[in-house]
């Protein structure tokens, strides 16, 4: 059976197609010097048989694995020719499409989401990655501007050691430590702002003025009191990060609705019953919001003021000495480790909250 194409899909396999026909002719005067790109073009080109017959959406995944393939093998040591260029096109095209009409899928229930829905961003992301390893090498782009990620995985591999005491030095010593102070002092100040009129008329403006601050006006004065090692960054952590907590619960304590106050009115519940039995999980969702957005502040936030002093290890300081050294590819080695423990504190933070506020419509799909 032949999957009627929507028009964006259609587009889509027809310069992936057409790429790969362009592709077959551009390589018929050099034939043998590059087969596996070779076997790609044709294989594209005969992808526009899918008008009159039957194409599956994984064929085109497999399409831009062959084409990614092909390319990474293939890139010659100089300048690359215009029929690599196409390849790429062809390859993204096709990269494009298995996600467009995966999506189409699960869209329509015929796949399901848990699982499924992940190949999306990997597909993506790797798609990503090989635009960036081809364009690099293939365009001759200098090391000091933009290096292959090939040379950046090279160099995380050769630098486990120097990393591995960043990361302790920023993420241990530094983020996990303010992070757990600074949310924890926000919310016990949003329970006692919550609990007096006056304090939240004081408070509740200065958090929010104080939450403008900019990260590089507060840094100098945390190293400046706390001194040079994980403890300044550490404090530069929690001011980061007490404030959204604060703004976020007070919200959130006042998610409850009338009627179900006066419920626990009814039944003579004190206010702390009331807080802890009705406020705190309806205001759950609240927290876990201000959770998720430290999460990634507080990463941020440590590594750039440790651009402002620190020992002679961490992500910032290797970040800011690299740069000065022109070793951009432990530059960005450090910004791969960021970003992987960056997404990992965040993936775990959403994981407990679907655990804790598993009622929320949100967490069940918005279903009743």
């Amino acid at each position: 059976m032949r999957h009627k194409l929507t028009s964006l899909q259609l587009y889509l396999a027809l310069v992936a197609g057409g790429c790969g026909v362009f592709g077959v002719l551009a390589t018929l005067p050099t034939l043998g010097s590059a087969p596996l790109l070779q076997v790609f073009f044709t294989f594209a080109a005969l992808s526009l048989l899918r008008f009159v017959l039957p194409w599956r959406f994984w064929l085109d995944g497999c399409m831009a694995a062959l084409g990614a393939w092909a390319l990474i093998a293939s890139l010659p040591a100089g300048t690359m020719p215009v029929h690599y260029w196409l390849a790429l096109i062809s390859a993204w095209g096709f990269a494009w499409l298995f996600v467009e009409r995966l999506s189409a899928q699960i869209r329509e229930g015929k796949l399901p989401e848990t699982g499924m829905g992940l190949i999306i961003p990997i597909t993506f992301g790797l798609a990503l990655l090989v635009m960036w390893e081809v364009v690099t090498r293939g365009a001759n782009v200098p090391a000091v501007l933009l290096p292959p990620p090939s040379a950046i995985g090279a160099r995380l591999a050769a630098e486990t050691g120097i990393l591995w005491a960043d990361f302790v030095q920023t993420f241990i010593k530094s983020v996990l430590p303010g992070y757990a102070i600074g949310c924890l002092a926000g919310l016990v100040v949003a329970i006692l702002v919550d609990r007096s009129p006056f304090l939240k008329a004081g408070i509740m403006p200065i958090g929010n003025f104080m939450s403008a601050l900019p990260i590089i006006g507060i840094a100098p004065i945390m190293v400046m009191w706390f001194g040079f090692d994980w403890q300044s960054k550490a404090a530069v952590v929690v001011a980061m990060t007490f404030f959204p907590m604060l703004v976020n619960t007070v919200a959130g304590l006042n998610a409850a609705s009338v009627m179900e106050r006066d419920l626990m009115r009814t039944y003579a519940a004190s206010y702390w019953q009331t807080l802890f039995k009705l406020r705190l999980p309806a205001a759950a969702p609240f927290i876990f919001n201000a959770l998720k957005i430290n999460s990634t502040l507080a990463l941020i936030g440590a590594i750039v003021a440790e651009f402002f002093g620190t020992p002679v290890v961490g992500m910032g300081f290797r970040i800011s000495t690299g740069v000065g050294r022109l070793a951009i590819d432990l530059v960005w080695a450090e910004i791969a480790v960021a970003a992987v423990a960056g997404s990992a504190f965040y993936g775990v933070i959403a994981l407990i909250e679907r655990g804790v506020t598993f009622w929320h419509p949100s967490v069940r799909g918005g279903r009743a």
